[in-house]
């Protein structure tokens, strides 16, 4: 299997890192990574890394194309991995993909996915959501787009914002069929 991820400008870097060590976990060929101009600000932010710190970050996992590389070859149809996921996926991110915009590699890359037919995951973190965002989030699902909003959960017993990253990150890596252990899965019962 071989994968793509894009990395947007949206809180939940942590998130996307915690996907690709679960990727490189399972043996799964990760085809290419790509960062957003946001995304390198959210990292700077959120977790302290300059942009060339975050760059080394996820090139230890693959290639890494800036959203504006159209020489990467995830920018055409004929190189698509069999599944990608968009986590986090700002909601100017989703509304390009929604309204047929490939005005950056993510959205390029997403549209041919869809029009191949293969697998993609959008991973929103925003909240709430107004009507705008959840038209455009339905016109992904309709489109064949996986969604999975990066949200709380507490029957797995987190004890930690680490159990809680996994959790997120391993409900992306099911939704795109990848095997990991990064959360405990329920098990029909309460303790």
């Amino acid at each position: 299997m071989r994968t793509s991820i894009a990395v947007t400008g949206s809180s939940g870097i942590r998130v996307a890192v915690r996907v690709l060590e679960g990727l490189a976990g399972a043996g799964v060929d990760i085809a290419g990574i790509i960062v957003t101009r946001g995304a390198l600000e959210v990292a700077r932010h959120e977790e302290g890394l300059s942009r060339d710190e975050f760059i080394g970050v996820l090139s230890s996992y693959g290639s890494v194309y800036m959203e504006d590389d159209f020489t990467s070859p995830l920018a055409s149809s004929s190189s698509q991995p069999d599944a990608m996921a968009i986590v986090p996926a700002s909601m100017k991110t989703v509304g390009l993909i929604a309204s047929g915009i490939p005005s950056n590699l993510v959205s390029r890359a997403a549209m041919a996915m869809l029009r191949l037919g293969r697998r993609l995951v959008v991973a929103p973190r925003e909240t709430p959501l107004g009507v705008l965002e959840l038209r455009n989030l339905l016109r992904l699902a309709e489109a064949g787009a996986i969604i999975v909003p990066l949200t709380l959960a507490f029957y797995h017993s987190p004890r930690s914002v680490d159990d809680m990253v996994g959790f997120a990150a391993g409900k992306v890596l099911d939704a795109m069929g990848v095997e990991a252990s990064l959360y405990r899965r329920w098990g029909g019962g309460l303790e």
